[in-house]
Formats: structure tokens, sequence, C-alpha cells
């Protein structure tokens, strides 16, 4: 359920971010309206394109936090707890034996 959860939000994150093909399309419009050179126009798409890497590793961040508090909110069993339960399940039954 976590996983599921958090693909959601991440998908949402992924589809807010900046395409290559609209960067390159915005980097256009603004070469012509600005009249920058070449260079000047590859240094701001890649100043654009870090920003926007950066914005979504942090949405990425705060859409984790948000999905893990949500599961504990709601009770949800991580997979860590719910792996150590199953080996004391298994302990339990063979002392059982």
């Amino acid at each position: 359920m976590i996983e599921l959860l958090e693909k959601t939000l991440l998908t949402a994150v992924g589809a807010m971010t900046l395409t290559q093909k609209k960067a390159e399309e915005l980097l256009s419009e603004l070469r012509e309206k600005l009249n920058l050179s070449e260079e000047e126009g590859k240094d701001f798409l890649k100043k654009i394109q870090e920003a926007a890497a950066q914005g979504q590793e942090k949405l990425q961040e705060q859409a984790h936090e948000e999905v893990k508090k949500a599961c504990e909110r709601m009770g949800v069993v991580t997979v860590d707890e719910f792996d150590k339960l199953k080996k004391k399940v298994a302990r339990l039954e063979k002392k059982l034996k």
C-alpha cells in the first residue's frame, strides 16, 4: 500500500516537471525574444534543467515523507516490521514443534 501511494505521488511529481522538449521550445522562444546567443541559451537551459531536477528531488522527498506519515496514521505495517513478525512467528512455530 505504501508503494502504491508513493508511486502515485511520484507520478504526479514527474508530470509536473519540465520535459526536455518543452524546455527546448521555451529556450527557442526566449532566444528569439531576448536575442540570446547559442551559448547563453544553452547555459540558460542548463540552469532551468538543474532547477527542475532539484525541485523534483525536493518534491519526491516531501512526497515520501507524507506517504510515510499517512501510513503511520493509518497503522500500515512497514516491510521491515512485517519481516520481523514473520521471523518471530517462525521461531515460535519452531518452539511449538
